[in-house]
Order: C-alpha cells, then sequence, then structure tokens
C-alpha cells in the first residue's frame, strides 16, 4: 500500500510495567515482554522516498495479538509537515499530529527536535542529542525492540487491525546520550525513569501492506 525509507533513526527504550500498559492497547492484544517488562520507545528520525519527505517522532509500545504477531501501537507520531499527518490520521487511523522539527547532524551526532503543533497539547515535544558509535552485532533485547514486522491500531468502530509492515534487518550502532529533555512519552500516558537503553540505525526501506482485522 506504501513504500517508505526511513532513516537516522535513533531509539530510546524504558522498561514499563505491563499492566500499566495493557489499557493502551488495542482489543486483542496483550503487552509484549521481555525479561518481564514491557517497554515504551522514544523514536526520531528521517522519512523519505514520498514526493514530500519529512521528519518523524513516535512514541510506541509493544504488543503480541492471539496468533502470536509481535508488533507495534503508536501512542503517538509527531510528523514536520500537515498532509502526512492528514493523510494517516485519514486513512491509517493513526494518532499524528503536526509538529515543529528539525535534525541536525553533526559528524557523529545528531540532534533531534521537536514542538506540537495541532492537535493539543500545543508545546509538548522533545530534544534529543545523541552520538553515534560502533556498529553492533544483534542481541535479544535489541531484536525484540526493533524487529517489528507489523503494528497494531484500533480502527472505526473499536475495530482492531494488524498492519503489516516489510523491511531488511537493522543495521544497529550503539549511541550515547548527551542530551535529552522529553515530555512527549509522558504526554502519551506515560512515566518513565532513569537513562535509557539507545540504538541508532542508518535506516531501512518498508513496505507498508493493507490492514486487516484481528
Amino acid at each position: 500500500m506504501l513504500q517508505q525509507r526511513w532513516r537516522d533513526l535513533t531509539f530510546l527504550h524504558w522498561p514499563v510495567d505491563p499492566d500499566v500498559v495493557a489499557p493502551l492497547l488495542p482489543a486483542g492484544t496483550e503487552p509484549d515482554l521481555f525479561g518481564g517488562s514491557t517497554w515504551v520507545g522514544l523514536v526520531p528520525f528521517r522519512v523519505t522516498g514520498l514526493p514530500l519527505p519529512f521528519l518523524e517522532t513516535n512514541v510506541r509500545l509493544y504488543a503480541v495479538d492471539g496468533r502470536g504477531r509481535r508488533g507495534v501501537v503508536f501512542r503517538s507520531l509527531e510528523a514536520s509537515r500537515l498532509l502526512p499527518v492528514l493523510a494517516a490520521r485519514a486513512t491509517l487511523r493513526l494518532p499524528y499530529t503536526w509538529a515543529r522539527m528539525s535534525l541536525q547532524v553533526r559528524g557523529p551526532e545528531r540532534t533531534y527536535r521537536t514542538a506540537r503543533r495541532w492537535p493539543g497539547p500545543v508545546g509538548a515535544g522533545s530534544t534529543v542529542r545523541v552520538r553515534v558509535g560502533e556498529r553492533l552485532e544483534p542481541d535479544p533485547l535489541a531484536d525484540f525492540l526493533t524487529a517489528r514486522w507489523q503494528l497494531f491500531a484500533t480502527w472505526y468502530a473499536g475495530r482492531s487491525v494488524c498492519v503489516p509492515v516489510a523491511h531488511e534487518p537493522w543495521t544497529l550502532h550503539a549511541a550515547e546520550v548527551l542530551d535529552l529533555a522529553d515530555d512527549l512519552v509522558r504526554t502519551a500516558g506515560l512515566v518513565v525513569d532513569g537513562p535509557p537503553h539507545v540504538l541508532w540505525s542508518p535506516g531501512v526501506r518498508a513496505r507498508i501492506g493493507r490492514p486487516v482485522r484481528l
């Protein structure tokens, strides 16, 4: 249904209580667990391969359905262009918001900034500055947090759907947080503590399929 390229992704993750996450997931899914916890992610990146490239920052949870499919559930998705926001809200029923965003690249450093414009709360946003390190070999936690081949969402009349997503395996690098100021995770209804688990990737080409009912 749609093809994109996701570039310059930074993955920041925190463990959270599955009992807190469960009410936030679409019907027919439950929190996906690693080491007894589920995780919330804050992921800023660039979207290209479209007539209108844009920046995005999403807050995401991880779920599994009754068939054992492991997927992403988006709590919010900030985007720097209004047209993709309107299109995604109308067609995929995803909680996209329009934001003022920037990405600054200086050698191994990446600085992502976002501030929400519409709908509210206006000004909710984040600043993420990281230094990219060496390439990593895959490990079980990195695989859990990034190897997701579908997303789950709630559509019209409360129906839950699964949207397949295909892409090549991630190339992942270690990354160090140099600056982090975020209220998007809190705005999405979650509270996190401590330093995040951090990864960076140069990106993948992604193909997004048609939604099917759970």
